[in-house]
């Protein structure tokens, strides 16, 4: 990891997909042995229960699939048991099918035909005091139980043992959020994959001043990303700023010289996800740098970047960071937007949200606890008036990865603090 990013920075060897698996199958077993027996002791759960149906996966169930196995198998029910005593947490697949290993498979339909009964058969015969399944009102990660599996599994399950489920929201969050080691010594090499692709986005060799529009500049990621057999979470943005021109263009706008370049941009690689904003300013003929305001405006986001990952400490919600980072920007002069998010198995992960951007106070969904071990995009904007612009106010968007170990911020691959120059002439 570095504080410091690399401008331009080469493209890493891409794995072939047999190697891809072999990487994601082993972080994905060292996952199971070491984050759920953890979770599930600190939540006081005795026995997690997980379903989901083929082509319809919940987040939790789908982040636990082997690399050869993309998806569940007409229903695939999982799940955990902690017998106590400290001994190791069984794993089961009440299914048809296995799972690479990592689930013992404990249905013979020809002696039990109900794959439910099947279920609750399993679970009342290890009589657990709270059975977790995945129920949420607040999280989109947490509520992968639908209405017609839940019914169908409570129908099947003693009378007695049905006033003890309790929502899994706690350890589907916990699951999703923690980042091991391994997966560490992975995200660097993924995040300056990221990196090197918009490094060529912001160059010579994809914008031609004058003629290329913002648009063309989106799809020439797409078409990289293809030819490097990978895959993009949300559609990259390119917008342009403009002296004299309110707001962000956008579409079939060409790129001229003087403009103030955003991109954001990311991907899905050995399922951990990247979510970068870079601004680049392309050269007028006879320039050397940007103007000085322009870079001006991006030292005030990596200020406010400082500010928010200083007030980063275990056991604080998102809101209260919220609340002393802006209120710390503010008075230092700052203009600041805050809308910073966990990241990880998913772009937008699950985890304690750092303000949006339509809302810059406290939300419920920023309530919960920020914990050790889990990675964040720093997402964020400041606004500043641009005086060789004529005062204008600009938008000084700005994204970054970290990784927060419980007592420091870092940098996963760096952070931009100058702006890419574009050349007007070859």
């Amino acid at each position: 990891m570095s504080e410091t990013e690399e401008l331009a920075p080469a493209l890493p060897p891409i794995l072939a997909a047999r190697e891809r698996a072999a990487v994601e199958n082993r972080i994905l077993a060292e996952r199971l042995n070491t984050i759920v027996p953890a979770i599930m002791r600190e939540a006081g759960i005795d026995l997690w229960l997980l379903v989901a149906r083929e082509y319809f996966e919940e987040p939790v169930v789908a982040s636990m699939l082997d690399a050869e196995n993309m998806h569940a198998r007409r229903r695939t029910i999982l799940i955990f048991h902690d017998p106590g005593d400290g001994k190791p947490i069984e794993r089961l697949t009440v299914s048809r099918y296995g799972l690479g290993g990592l689930f013992a498979p404990t249905w013979d339909p020809e002696r039990q035909p109900d794959q439910w009964q099947a279920a609750a058969d399993i679970v009342a015969a290890r009589d657990p005091d709270r059975i977790a399944v995945n129920i949420s009102d607040l999280y989109q990660f947490a509520d992968g139980m639908t209405v017609s599996q839940y019914n169908q599994f409570i129908a099947a399950l003693p009378v007695a043992m049905r006033q003890r489920i309790v929502s899994g929201e706690g350890l589907a969050i916990r699951w999703l959020e923690t980042r091991t080691s391994a997966e560490m010594d992975l995200y660097p090499g993924i995040l300056r994959t990221a990196h090197a692709i918009i490094g060529e986005a912001f160059s010579r060799s994809v914008i031609t001043p004058s003629v290329t529009t913002a648009e063309q500049v989106q799809w020439w990621y797409r078409d990289r990303l293809l030819q490097l057999g990978l895959k993009p979470w949300f559609h990259p943005s390119v917008a342009i700023q403009r002296e004299g021109v309110k707001g962000m263009l956008e579409g079939t706008e060409v790129i001229q010289p003087g403009d103030l370049l955003w991109t954001d941009f990311g991907i899905t690689y050995l399922r951990l996800n990247t979510d970068t904003q870079h601004l680049a300013y392309v050269l007028k003929l006879g320039e050397t740098d940007a103007p000085v305001g322009l870079r001006q405006g991006l030292a005030n986001s990596n200020r406010v970047q400082d500010i928010l990952t200083h007030h980063f400490e275990v056991g604080r919600s998102g809101n209260m960071v919220l609340d002393l980072a802006r209120a710390e920007a503010k008075a230092a002069g700052l203009d600041p937007s805050i809308y910073s998010h966990p990241i990880g198995l998913h772009g937008h992960g699950a985890g304690p949200s750092i303000g949006f951007w339509d809302n810059q106070n406290a939300d419920p969904r920023g309530n919960a606890q920020i914990h050790a071990n889990t990675a964040w995009s720093i997402e964020l904007t400041s606004y500043a008036a641009v005086p060789e612009w004529g005062g204008q106010r600009i938008d000084f968007r700005a994204e970054e990865d970290v990784f927060f170990d419980g007592r420091k911020v870092r940098y996963i691959d760096g952070r931009q603090t100058r702006l890419t120059l574009i050349p007007s002439a070859p």
